[in-house]
């Protein structure tokens, strides 16, 4: 990959048996493939089973699925989170990636993909919205919602209304290239991180 290109990473938020988030996931990596200035790499968190609480030394087992996780995060310029709603949120496995993670997400866009029955999902993006900023990650506006999702594809995988979900894909996608390409000329002429963020001084009394 050229820096020409932008990597994104989407991701499949739910490992549950028969769940409906890979059909999505697929969909949507097939839409952001037909843009020549994206490379996609779909990661399914269902072949990751992080326990819920990290720690700062994992156990051997959990320390080698981050060896394979945790790179591919770090080299993506841009994130879609492939989500359901369970319980008005977003599932475990989802949470626990996150939380495992702290760089990769840092100063990088993020955007949602949701599904579900009437609510597409929404309650669980909106979680997500107040999670990110606590990792220093930008979420963008645009998303895709997916309402009473088993009657939105075909046997095929393919939305039975392409004209509109293709078109809310692209909107997401050009929003996300948008930041991603200011936030990593951002990264690369001021290197990011919370120990660089600058030292408040107090002003000296008298001063304006």
């Amino acid at each position: 990959m050229t820096r020409d290109h932008l990597s994104l990473a989407v991701v499949i938020g739910s490992g549950r048996k028969g769940r409906t988030g890979a059909t999505v996931a697929h969909w949507f990596a097939g839409q952001a493939r037909l843009r020549a200035d994206l490379r996609t790499d779909v990661v399914d968190l269902a072949e990751f089973p992080l326990p819920g609480e990290p720690v700062a030394q994992p156990p051997g087992d959990v320390a080698q699925l981050l060896a394979h996780l945790t790179p591919r995060l770090a080299r993506a310029d841009m994130f879609v989170l492939v989500t359901p709603e369970y319980n008005r949120s977003f599932p475990a496995s989802l949470k626990a990636a996150i939380d495992w993670h702290d760089a990769e997400w840092q100063a990088k866009p993020v955007g949602f993909v949701s599904y579900g029955g009437r609510s597409g999902g929404l309650r669980a993006v909106e979680q997500l919205r107040q999670v990110f900023p606590e990792l220093h990650a930008v979420t963008v506006r645009e998303a895709v919602s997916f309402h009473d999702v088993w009657d939105r594809f075909d046997g095929d995988g393919n939305p039975r209304d392409p004209e509109g979900s293709n078109a809310a894909a692209t909107a997401l996608l050009d929003q996300l290239a948008w930041w991603a390409r200011v936030l990593r000329e951002g990264r690369d002429r001021y290197p990011y991180g919370r120990a660089a963020r600058p030292r408040l001084v107090p002003a000296a009394v008298g001063t304006a």
